[in-house]
């Protein structure tokens, strides 16, 4: 972030990824919001996007690219921002991102490292997407599955993000590569803090659970526990898949918002009224040992 003036800030950010879906339109729809997420986590408006690609030229025919490329763009204008360039090369494995540029007012900056004692915790998008595209990719879930994982990853965070700039919170993180519990110990370390989590109460893709007791777990996921279990205390039942689930590694995931009760409650009221994925209050800050996680 970069203050302008009092009035105004610069976002900068950048994301990219090789190909999740075998949909190129998809794929490019999937990119673009989570490149564009990083500014909705920080309680800014998105401005203007440059893409990022990398493309066989000799492998794949330019029709994929221009597919996406064009769902890129969809969520860009969705997002009310402005395409303006961008920057390709041809390289045997594809790949495809966003540079973003947006604006936040200096005081309405969110941060992951404002959680307090007292603050509630809201997600706003249910978790699962590692483990089910596991399963797509090995065979084991059909077509609608596969949509409705996609349709979680294509939606922006700009009704999440909006709604916390209009009512304020203390900080804010979106929830990608290290999982639930790897971005709540970023804020809980950051802030200074420990948090609680109320497992039963984290909303999940449908099958989830499911496929995570039969073991389709991303290795991801194992990475993410092995670097952050140091700094958890479970009291989930031994063996419990759901502790999987909650590191489990998430493309385009949802906004983890800290706020007083009072906001959290206006926040996820907004939220529901227009957006079509569940959002849910997940957990407690509290005073403990900073970087503490409690699966309760």
């Amino acid at each position: 972030m970069y203050r302008l003036s009092d009035e105004c800030a610069l976002i900068q950010t950048v994301d990219f990824f090789t190909p999740i879906v075998d949909d190129p339109y998809r794929f490019g729809q999937i990119t673009a919001a989570n490149a564009l997420s990083d500014v909705y986590a920080m309680g800014g408006k998105p401005l203007l996007a440059m893409n990022l690609v990398a493309f066989p030229l000799q492998e794949m025919d330019k029709s994929v690219l221009k597919e996406i490329l064009r769902g890129g763009l969809e969520k860009i204008k969705e997002a009310g921002a402005l395409l303006v360039g961008g920057h390709s090369i041809e390289d045997r494995e594809l790949k495809y991102g966003l540079s973003v540029t947006g604006l936040v007012h200096p005081d309405k900056v969110m941060l992951n490292s404002g959680a307090r004692p007292g603050d509630l915790l809201l997600l706003t998008k249910p978790l699962g997407t590692g483990i089910l595209s596991t399963a797509i990719k090995g065979g084991l879930a059909g077509e609608e599955l596969e949509k409705v994982i996609t349709e979680c990853m294509i939606t922006l965070n700009r009704i999440a993000g909006d709604a916390m700039a209009e009512v304020g919170a203390h900080g804010c993180t979106d929830i990608t590569g290290f999982g639930l519990i790897g971005h709540l110990f970023e804020m809980a370390h950051a802030s200074k803090v420990s948090i609680t989590v109320d497992t039963a109460a984290v909303p999940l893709l449908p099958e989830t659970h499911a496929f995570a007791a039969m073991g389709i777990i991303p290795e991801g996921a194992h990475k993410n526990k092995k670097f952050y279990q140091k700094w958890v205390t479970s009291r989930l039942p031994e063996l419990d898949p759901l502790e999987m689930i909650l590191y489990d590694p998430q493309t385009s995931g949802g906004l983890l918002i800290a706020g007083t009760p009072e906001q959290i409650q206006l926040i996820a009221e907004k939220i529901n009224s227009a957006a079509t994925l569940p959002c849910a209050v997940i957990g407690t800050v509290g005073t403990g040992e900073a970087g503490k996680i409690i699966l309760d």
